[in-house]
């Protein structure tokens, strides 16, 4: 629950914050470079925006003791403030590039110093984290301006069906242009009917878990929305830089623990507590939302009308190979990467796709469905659990994907496996854009969701046994 008077400071959770600037990095505000255009291509190309991408120390920990994670929580924070401090210099024009990320390193080094010093009081010293204290310029392509979109009265002439006419309506509803607020570009669309199916599932073996479990906690009817991450920034107001759609839980936000998410209320029919959350999808329609000049919202990039879903599947699932065992009270998952456009796609995970057509699974595009159809958003999470820690330092070795022959890593036992399905109501070419954090142009690779399990212990048993029995559960 909000606590007013919290101390620590607010911190993006991100350490790349982007900015759209020269290549030679020498100007201070903001301008437009158009790549390739002095060496004679075409003007018309897409422009590039140039991020302050930082290593992420916090993804480099694999250890930190209980009697440090404080202190290394304090100073993985003053790490973020440092970024959004250097991204404001360099947006209001009061730094030149080459001076700003000299003057970044020079603070990094010391704040990364402090985590490691945390650390060794009670352990081993961390190796290497030193050497992430230099943060570079990354080019990223932005929004197409060039994209510009068909004529109305040409668009309304086409058959609304079939992969050409679905690209048309797309480019006459706007798609095309680009957006102060920073992508998403045109070639972040793909009509569905031209993806081939993709979709692969490892055959079952004996022994396999062949049921499911389904949940059903309705689509955020109450408006259970926030801008906080409390598993990657907790106690950090506006920790995720967007606005999360919540289920489940009726409490969850950056100061929640895990005695208040205990003592809380629930959306879902069967009593389970546990915190199911996502990015919001928007309409990027001009309008304003209730949250235009707020943070999470306007304040980070985030614009146009909210949805909300059509449905919310929540279900649990099986092992290909095994029987599954219970989840811990208060596990918690992250699957996919908020920051897969600077990380890259190791750990981007969410698809895309339209009711229909779900045999083709988008990573990197957002699905232009035909009329009839709906956007579908899936997060197929982590199955498999390394028996000990309900979180980890990174908030992801703890868990991890299953093979393609449906196996747990070496040391990992298989539990439910979580699968969420989003669905919306979009018209047919209609604009939009996951919320992300501003340096992340609204990409459909950073598409993410999170879990944390507060299923009583009678309630986990009856879905392990429901999904070990080969039954369908409600």
């Amino acid at each position: 629950m909000s606590q007013k008077g919290h101390k620590r400071r607010l911190r993006p959770s991100h350490k790349a914050l982007a900015v759209v600037s020269a290549l030679v990095l020498g100007g201070g505000g903001v301008v437009i470079v158009a790549q390739g255009a002095s060496a004679g291509q075409d003007s018309r190309r897409a422009p590039v925006t140039a991020t302050i991408d930082c290593p992420d120390v916090g993804d480099r920990l694999r250890e930190v003791p209980d009697q440090a994670r404080a202190e290394v929580d304090e100073n993985l924070a003053e790490l973020d403030s440092q970024v959004a401090d250097a991204y404001g210099k360099l947006a209001s024009g009061k730094a030149r590039g080459e001076v700003l990320l000299g003057e970044l390193k020079e603070q990094r080094t010391t704040t990364i110093s402090g985590v490691s010093d945390a650390i060794g009081k009670s352990a081993a010293r961390p190796e290497g984290l030193e050497e992430l204290s230099a943060c570079t310029m990354q080019q990223a392509p932005a929004a197409d301006p060039a994209d510009e979109p068909a004529a109305p009265d040409e668009a309304q002439d086409q058959p609304q069906n079939g992969a050409q006419s679905d690209a048309q309506g797309f480019a006459a509803k706007g798609g095309g242009t680009g957006s102060k607020a920073g992508g998403p570009a045109r070639s972040d669309f793909v009509a569905i009917g031209t993806v081939k199916p993709n979709v692969r599932t490892p055959a079952r073996r004996a022994g396999a878990s062949t049921g499911s479990f389904a949940v059903q906690c309705g689509r955020n009817e109450n408006r259970h929305l926030n801008p906080d991450n409390v598993i990657v920034a907790p106690g950090v107001s506006n920790g995720a830089h967007h606005m999360h759609d919540y289920v489940g839980n009726k409490v969850t936000d950056a100061f929640s623990t895990n005695n208040s998410l205990a003592a809380a209320g629930t959306t879902c029919t069967n009593g389970d507590q546990s915190t199911y959350y996502w990015p919001v999808l928007r309409l990027r329609d001009g309008r304003a939302e209730a949250d235009a000049k707020a943070p999470g919202g306007g304040q980070d990039a985030n614009v146009g009308t909210i949805l909300r879903p059509k449905q919310v599947t929540i279900e649990f699932k099986g092992s290909a190979v095994s029987r599954v065992a219970a989840m811990p009270r208060f596990l918690r998952i992250i699957t996919g990467d908020a920051k897969a456009l600077t990380n890259g796609t190791a750990n981007a995970n969410a698809s895309w796709s339209c009711t229909g057509f779900e045999n083709r699974q988008l990573k990197d595009k957002y699905p232009i469905c035909p009329k009839g159809s709906d956007v579908v958003r899936t997060f197929n999470f982590q199955s498999c659990w390394d028996g000990k820690n309900a979180d980890s330092a990174n908030h992801r070795t703890h868990v991890a994907f299953a093979g393609r022959d449906g196996s747990c890593p070496k040391g990992f036992k298989a539990i439910p496996q979580l699968v969420q399905r989003i669905t919306y109501g979009v018209s047919p070419g209609a604009r939009f854009a996951v919320d992300s954090f501003p340096e992340q142009l609204h990409k459909p690779v950073t598409d993410h969701g999170d879990f944390i399990n507060v299923m009583s212990d009678g309630l986990m048993s009856n879905a392990v046994r429901c999904i070990n029995g080969g039954r369908a559960c409600r």
